[in-house]
């Protein structure tokens, strides 16, 4: 997946969410997990000044330590000590999620724990075990995808560290995972995964711009709104698809006819993406899921992070820009119930859900 949107469809917005009442394994492993998250942890800036960490280690983790003092200082972001410690995991990801839907539906399973609330993914600290609830959920008949996460979230009832498995991203990439990160702890609905994701993506999108011309990366900047503009076309294509589904699952028909025609709407999503891919010049970053199959379960993934981003946009611009008078109104429409912050969210305009351009506005150093 291209830039940052690869990112956005790996993260995880809470590692609480692992801890249900469902089972001692299942609570074992995610108990396990996040203990070893902690215990390895170490400040940066002890990581830093340690003559044995390398140079580009030390390079990067100035690089996150700097954004993170933005996130807070610029972007009214959780001043706390999460992202001020490091951990290497010796691994790839910190957590493996899936995602199921039903085989006719766009909707996501969903999975219900303390704290977190019900949740659009299910994640576990072993590759082996995510795969494995995977295949259960296959043979049950479910479209499903298990993907590897970056990092997540406690919702700062610990704090979070850097991993190894953020540093994989270049700079711009890992001070975009921070913000999203550092957004899930400042404004959270229980029980609402497309309301969190897409809050935490606006904030991501905006404080990213803010940041780059903040540190007079204008090259950056351009390079980043193209990229956020294929993005949106890309985002487009899934969402309208997914919407042609949606209407083909409403309409009863038998489960034969039913499956062949979902057969034909994925195959041509997939040559939709090739062609926007090739008149774009560029790789679009899907080409695993294609020649995997494409799913439900991906467009219920790729709606949880972007269908609800557009109206956040028009709330921000609304505000004129001001984060802490956005945040007011995000956290009074978290306090509305879902369906009514859904409407006036996530519901297409009558021209659209169009895409609401995130300038930078000048930022002093103060």
């Amino acid at each position: 997946m291209p830039g940052l949107f690869a990112v956005r469809l790996l993260l995880a917005n809470c590692a609480l969410a692992l801890l249900p009442a469902c089972g001692t394994m299942y609570i074992a492993q995610a108990a396990r997990g996040q203990w070893e998250v902690l215990h390895d942890r170490r400040p940066i800036e002890v990581v830093i000044s340690d003559a044995r960490t390398q140079p580009p280690l030390r390079s990067r983790l100035a690089a996150v330590r700097d954004a993170r003092d933005f996130a807070s200082r610029k972007l009214g972001l959780p001043d706390n000590k999460s992202y001020r410690s490091y951990a290497d995991l010796q691994r790839a990801f910190v957590v493996w999620n899936v995602v199921a839907t039903p085989e006719f539906s766009v909707e996501p399973m969903r999975w219900c724990f303390p704290i977190a609330g019900c949740v659009a993914y299910r994640g576990y600290f072993a590759e082996r075990h995510a795969e494995a609830f995977g295949r259960t959920l296959r043979k049950r008949g479910f479209d499903v995808i298990v993907e590897g996460v970056p990092a997540y979230s406690t919702l700062g009832r610990f704090a979070d560290p850097v991993l190894n498995t953020m540093l994989i991203y270049g700079d711009r990439e890992l001070a975009a995972i921070i913000f999203h990160e550092l957004a899930h702890q400042l404004i959270y609905a229980e029980d609402d995964s497309e309301f969190n994701e897409a809050f935490a993506v606006t904030v991501e999108e905006t404080g990213l711009a803010r940041w780059l011309e903040f540190t007079g990366r204008e090259e950056e900047l351009t390079e980043y709104q193209a990229e956020r503009a294929r993005e949106f076309a890309f985002n487009t294509l899934f969402t309208d698809r997914r919407a042609e589904l949606a209407r083909l699952y409403a309409s009863k028909l038998p489960s034969e006819v039913m499956r062949e025609r979902k057969r034909e709407q994925f195959e041509a999503l997939a040559q939709d993406m090739r062609d926007l891919a090739r008149r774009q010049g560029v790789s679009s970053g899907y080409e695993e899921w294609i020649d995997a199959g494409l799913n439900n379960a991906q467009l219920a993934s790729v709606a949880t992070y972007f269908d609800c981003v557009p109206g956040f946009e028009r709330l921000l611009a609304r505000k004129d820009g001001d984060l802490p008078r956005f945040y007011a109104a995000v956290r009074a429409l978290a306090r509305k119930p879902q369906v009514q912050r859904h409407r006036e969210l996530c519901v297409k305009s009558a021209q659209g859900n169009q895409q609401v351009r995130l300038a930078a506005p000048h930022l002093d150093d103060q």
